[in-house]
């Protein structure tokens, strides 16, 4: 008996060392970037942070927390702060750029294009004093009390564990999510509906050099991200030696203050200072081209012409 039972003991390790390695079965679900017309086929996705629909959910999710990304950058302004986002209220040396279609901007991020990803944007927003000024290991230890994010960060990268490298890889994800490309000007280029009279000559007026001359910097039909990611000196002051980023002229109502300063609180106050107010310096961009003259001079039916033109690149948020 004593025989028969060591031989069954025998029997069972034998079986247990044979059986097979638990198989991964995670598999995340890919999330397929769109490709408006007239975008770059470029984008800056990092080979170690493809995007899933999980990790988009997380980013999300992530970029939404009480103490995160949309404290400043709201949906409704094209996640920037709106109206109230002025130096003075935000503390900050520059005013906030929205957050959209910069899965194509492979030129640097910020006003002068210092941060090179999307990944450490996310950490230099965390931990910059006047913006969210936080701890990244205690971003970890809260995000650890909660058995969602557990949940969470085990759809969007296979395993529960939860580290601030994950945290900017899934806010980066979702922020390459936000694509913008059917607004009125979307639809007009896919042949779905037409400009009026004014719209149109306000898109003339735009990418002509003898017109409001803004294509070189901000794109156009062919360059449909309406900017080119690119610094320049636009002739602010006559003493201002910086280059700052042309920021995307989508959902430009949406987005005052204008300028790296805020100092313009409206559209039309832009359009007055392109049009009468640049001034020479030496470091001025070479494709200012009206600068000797302080602007392209623009008639007020003109002005009215291109604003209702830029009108036409509001977006429907979601």
């Amino acid at each position: 008996m004593r025989c028969l039972t060591l031989f069954g003991i025998l029997t069972l390790l034998a079986l247990a060392a044979c059986k097979p390695e638990p198989v991964d079965t995670w598999q995340p679900t890919p999330y397929i970037l769109p490709t408006p017309r007239y975008f770059p086929t470029a984008n800056n996705i990092p080979a170690d942070n493809p995007m899933t629909k999980e990790g988009v959910a997380l980013g999300e999710r992530l970029f939404n927390e009480e103490r995160s990304c949309a404290m400043c950058h709201h949906k409704e302004y094209s996640f920037e702060m709106g109206p109230t986002g002025t130096l003075e209220n935000l503390g900050t040396q520059h005013t906030i750029l929205p957050l959209i279609n910069l899965a194509w901007n492979t030129t640097g991020l910020g006003w002068k294009s210092q941060v090179a990803t999307l990944e450490e944007m996310v950490y230099a927003a965390y931990t910059d004093p006047t913006e969210i000024n936080a701890d990244t290991m205690d971003v970890v230890r809260r995000l650890l009390q909660s058995t969602l994010y557990h949940d969470l960060f085990k759809k969007a990268f296979g395993t529960d564990e939860i580290s601030f490298v994950r945290v900017e890889k899934a806010i980066a994800q979702y922020v390459r999510s936000l694509v913008f490309a059917n607004s009125k000007f979307d639809r007009y280029l896919r042949g779905e509906e037409q400009l009026t009279q004014d719209e149109l000559i306000g898109y003339q007026l735009f990418v002509t050099e003898n017109g409001a001359d803004c294509f070189h910097c901000h794109g156009g039909g062919a360059n449909a991200l309406f900017t080119t990611n690119l610094r320049y000196n636009n002739g602010l002051d006559t003493n201002a030696s910086e280059e700052f980023k042309a920021p995307t002229l989508r959902n430009i109502a949406l987005t005052a203050p204008y300028m790296h300063d805020g100092r313009f609180a409206t559209l039309d106050e832009v359009i007055d200072f392109y049009s009468e107010g640049v001034q020479y310096s030496d470091h001025i961009s070479p494709l200012m081209h009206h600068v000797m003259q302080g602007g392209v001079h623009l008639t007020e039916q003109e002005k009215q012409q291109l604003k209702a033109f830029l009108n036409t690149l509001t977006d429907e948020l979601p």
